[in-house]
């Protein structure tokens, strides 16, 4: 059973919720969000926000938090080979609450069809908050271009 290690980021002034399944190998090494190089999410989040990729953790950080954007995970703990979605079994969900009730988020939105189905099945229930999927930034996802998924992804911005 592996146990998810990465602190939440978010702070009183968050507006847009992203949620990823669960850290891959390299995030959980990394001890932060979309570690894997080959993850799109930094690149595509830089393009949606006009910002410049940000390069290391703080300015990942600084990126997302100055415009009002909190990040996390739909699961607490769970088995998983490797970095595979398709293998999550076990699930324990993580508590939403500690960034709802402190936070003013507007929208929650899914990183890929996984974690919309763990929300689904887990949280929804739990807080009865409607998430948006979107299409995935792993490099999993080949199906979708880079200039796709900052197409897809510009949807955020109608809540900041």
């Amino acid at each position: 059973m592996l146990h998810h290690t990465i602190e939440p980021l978010y702070d009183g002034h968050s507006r847009v919720l992203i949620l990823g399944s669960f850290p891959s190998v390299k995030s959980r090494e990394q001890q932060f969000f979309y570690g894997h190089k080959q993850n799109r999410f930094w690149r595509v989040m830089a393009q949606v926000l006009g910002c410049a990729v940000p390069e290391n953790i703080e300015q990942k950080k600084e990126m997302l938090l100055s415009h009002h954007i909190a990040v996390w995970d739909v699961i607490a703990s769970c088995e998983i080979t490797g970095s595979s979605d398709a293998s999550i079994r076990d699930v324990t969900p993580n508590d939403l609450s500690r960034i709802l009730d402190c936070a003013d988020i507007r929208a929650i939105y899914v990183n890929g069809g996984k974690a919309y189905q763990l929300y689904q099945k887990y949280i929804y229930s739990i807080n009865g908050r409607e998430a948006v999927v979107l299409p995935s930034t792993s490099p999993a996802n080949a199906g979708y271009s880079l200039e796709r998924l900052v197409e897809a992804w510009r949807i955020i911005r109608e809540e900041l």
